[in-house]
């Protein structure tokens, strides 16, 4: 489902490629999400920190090549399915709550399975309901999820398990992340999580 944006903008997105079909720019979105997971999980160590600078780090090693507002929070308010994200108008002080609140608080390591599923869940669900980026705030989220579960020891979450009717609890454990109900996502990522 495309983001329903301000009237003056169009469906397909201005790009630094010039890309006219939704099938060329989704594929270059592909690549570029692809080749940044993989830089980055090549150098992650235990010392890595996940803060407001590495989820934009992951947007603009991902889209730079395509967006001029890759690595950068957007500047107009998004909604998705009548759900409204965060006001871009505040999204600086959003993220830097996000970080000073729950990032910073992350461990360096994981004493058990639980405490994981718990903080990605957590991390996972606020970045969503924050959706700092024009585009691509759902891959980001997935990239920066697999790589804590990596740093921990984990092989990367299954996302691919969550099905058309299990998308649909993925978006109300979402939904339930803005109340700070976090319980939906972290059942969703337990699912998800391999052994």
């Amino acid at each position: 489902m495309k983001y329903e944006v301000p009237r003056d903008e169009s469906e397909i997105l201005s790009n630094k490629l010039g890309l006219k079909s939704l099938e060329e720019i989704a594929i270059a979105e592909f690549e570029g999400f692809l080749q940044a997971e993989i830089i980055l999980t090549e150098s992650l160590h235990r010392r890595t920190k996940f803060n407001t600078n590495y989820i934009l780090k992951i947007h603009k090693l991902a889209l730079a090549h395509l967006y001029t507002f890759a690595g950068k929070y957007r500047n107009v308010n998004i909604s998705k399915g009548g759900f409204l994200f965060s006001s871009a108008r505040f999204l600086k002080e959003s993220m830097k709550q996000f970080e000073d609140e729950i990032l910073l608080k992350l461990p360096s390591d994981y004493k058990d399975k639980e405490t994981l599923i718990r903080d990605v869940a957590i991390v996972h669900g606020e970045l969503l309901f924050i959706h700092p980026f024009r585009e691509g705030n759902g891959r980001t989220a997935r990239i920066l999820a697999n790589l804590m579960v990596r740093k921990a020891g984990f092989e990367p979450l299954e996302f691919e398990k969550i099905n058309e009717k299990e998308f649909e609890q993925y978006i109300i454990a979402v939904q339930s992340s803005a109340a700070k109900n976090y319980e939906p996502m972290i059942d969703l990522i337990g699912k998800i999580l391999p052994s």
